[in-house]
């Protein structure tokens, strides 16, 4: 199976808020108003497409937007520049074939020289072990958490450098 990385298409939003909503909690709910505000103001979002078939697609966002997530901005408030993976989702099928990591390298290869940082959150409750055992092996740790929804839900904030 060959994967392609290419930019997200206005075609493709359905697909993503499909395989974004079958993936939450581990991402959060969106609409498809929120998925085109994505497409229209993510520094990046790129899909990994089989033939016409979304396989995975990555959301990430740079300083000095006007995102407001809380995640995004905890790392805005410590530090002055990095590559920020918002959400990321990989369908079942291209699951173990390393289409993640390699969105991963992607988006690291699209920031600028000098950018030190990865960052991104991953669920500590509800858990998601299996995310956090795939950061860790790209080499991200753990720099903070953030507790939210009166403590029912945790995220560990990651970050790797690049």
């Amino acid at each position: 199976m060959e994967l392609i990385i290419r930019d997200v298409a206005t075609a493709d939003l359905d697909a993503v808020l499909s395989l974004n909503q079958s993936e939450v909690p581990h991402v959060g709910s969106v609409d498809l108003d929120k998925m085109r505000w994505y497409a229209a103001n993510a520094s990046y979002f790129r899909v990994a497409t089989s033939g016409d078939v979304l396989a995975a697609y990555l959301v990430g966002f740079r300083p000095g937007t006007t995102y407001t997530s809380p995640n995004y901005l905890w790392f805005c408030d410590r530090y002055d520049d990095f590559a920020y993976v918002d959400r990321v989702a990989v369908a079942d099928f291209a699951r173990r074939t390393g289409i993640a990591t390699r969105l991963y390298a992607d988006f690291a290869g699209s920031v600028p020289d000098g950018v030190e940082y990865m960052t991104c959150e991953v669920n500590v409750r509800p858990p998601n072990d299996s995310s956090m055992d795939f950061h860790r092996r790209l080499g991200f740790e753990q720099v903070g958490s953030l507790v939210s929804g009166n403590g029912a839900k945790e995220v560990a904030m990651l970050l790797k450098n690049l």
